[in-house]
């Protein structure tokens, strides 16, 4: 039996990480660390700063991380591609070229006798009402088609700049710290959803870019992934046991 593996929130591209083709080749070179043992790779969201298709221009670069998803696809390892708040604009092209699964909502899934709700995480319990009409704005049909009229180098300049512009205007560019099981909006979002849901026995999420792991009930288990920028995190799944772990340089990895 082998691994499905979970990372999220790399931020490829961004204008804001220093020496971002060092951490892509780290990324790549974790990936590749794991192919052999891996029967699904589950991307939750961000894995690009700003990802945008026009009909016929992807964005430039990503070459190395692009590559090695095709190559994981064509050995026969399942990639699920999750688009988050800042690759929302995905179409056809990953799923096309590289062979990925793409997923734009939050799923259900059974892996070896598990049942997981896996998802990016933004916009889910969360009560800020500015976030929610830029996210209404950005997931517009009709706002996608008038900014695709715009030629490609203004495009990707003012989505890289305004990513860029997100992470700087916070303290030290860092996320907020969690926040508490009765303030952080996706442990809010959580409760509310086992509820209704009492099969569920694994809450993924990405998007905060903090590391969190609750035991919510006997059964149910909530995990927030950190990212990779700063954490290096992942979590690897055996069919029997789901474990925390950072990609460390030079160690083995499970």
């Amino acid at each position: 039996m082998k691994n499905i593996y979970f990372i999220s929130d790399a931020h490829l591209g961004s204008l804001a990480i220093q020496h971002k083709r060092m951490q892509e080749r780290r990324l790549v070179r974790f990936l590749d660390s794991i192919k052999e043992k891996a029967e699904a790779i589950y991307l939750l969201g961000d894995m690009f700063d700003f990802w945008y298709e026009y009909r016929y221009v992807v964005p430039k670069g990503y070459t190395r991380f692009l590559g090695k998803i095709s190559e994981l696809t064509d050995m026969g390892v399942e990639v699920h591609y999750f688009t988050g708040n800042h690759d929302i604009w995905a179409y056809d092209y990953l799923q096309r070229e590289c062979g990925v699964i793409l997923h734009k909502q939050p799923v259900t899934t059974e892996l070896y006798g598990k049942v997981f709700f896996l998802a990016h995480g933004d916009g889910l319990g969360d009560r800020d009402k500015k976030f929610k009409f830029i996210r209404a704005i950005f997931h517009n049909a009709t706002c996608q088609r008038l900014f695709s009229a715009l030629h490609p180098r203004w495009g990707m300049w003012l989505g890289l700049n305004w990513a860029k512009h997100s992470r700087l205007k916070r303290p030290d560019g860092e996320e907020p710290p969690y926040m508490g099981e009765e303030r952080e909006p996706l442990v809010r979002f959580t409760k509310r959803y086992m509820q209704y849901h009492p099969n569920v026995d694994y809450y993924i999420y990405g998007h905060r870019h903090i590391e969190v792991d609750l035991q919510l009930t006997k059964k149910a288990r909530m995990i927030i992934l950190g990212d990779w920028i700063s954490h290096f995190s992942y979590i690897v799944y055996d069919g029997s046991h789901l474990l925390m772990s950072q990609y460390i340089e030079g160690q083995s990895q499970l």
